[in-house]
């Protein structure tokens, strides 16, 4: 049923999208830890209700990462509706959002330019994403060059 929402929320493209690359970036841990950040996750990098030492099964996970999805897909839309027809970048920018949360997209020169018009600038912004704890981190410096390279998939003129 989630994956059902998710299609009716960005499209069945970018809902295809989002159901690759966020378990690609995030991997599947089936026992919640403790991220990089010392955040309690879950599963496919969902922090909401995880507990650390939890078992978890494959079913809970992919109902978790279809719930965080369309969480996070639904303010993103919202906050630049702009994007709406545009898979690539929606897919880019959820799941950016799904990784610094929705309110710092909202605040950010990313959300401001795709807004504006400013596609190619939005997209060139990603990298900027690459930290935490104020430290550059190897993968979320990976993870934010594939978001820019999809975001710049199809670019609107």
């Amino acid at each position: 049923m989630s994956k059902a929402v998710l299609i009716r929320i960005v499209g069945a493209a970018a809902a295809g999208i989002l159901c690759t690359i966020v378990p690609a970036f995030e991997g599947t841990e089936y026992v919640g830890y403790a991220d990089v950040g010392g955040i309690p996750t879950k599963c496919m990098g969902d922090t909401t209700d995880a507990v650390i030492g939890q078992r978890y099964s494959e079913a809970e996970c992919i109902e978790s990462l279809e719930t965080e999805l369309i969480a996070h897909a639904g303010p993103v839309l919202k906050c630049v509706p702009q994007l709406e027809g545009h898979p690539y970048q929606i897919a880019a920018s959820v799941s950016l959002a799904y990784n610094i949360g929705t309110g710092a997209f909202r605040k950010s020169t990313i959300a401001k330019n795709f807004r504006a018009g400013r596609w190619a600038e939005a997209c060139r912004g990603f990298p900027a994403w690459n930290k935490a704890g104020g430290k550059v981190v190897q993968g979320l410096a990976n993870r934010r060059a594939a978001e820019r390279k999809l975001c710049e998939t199809e670019l609107p003129s």
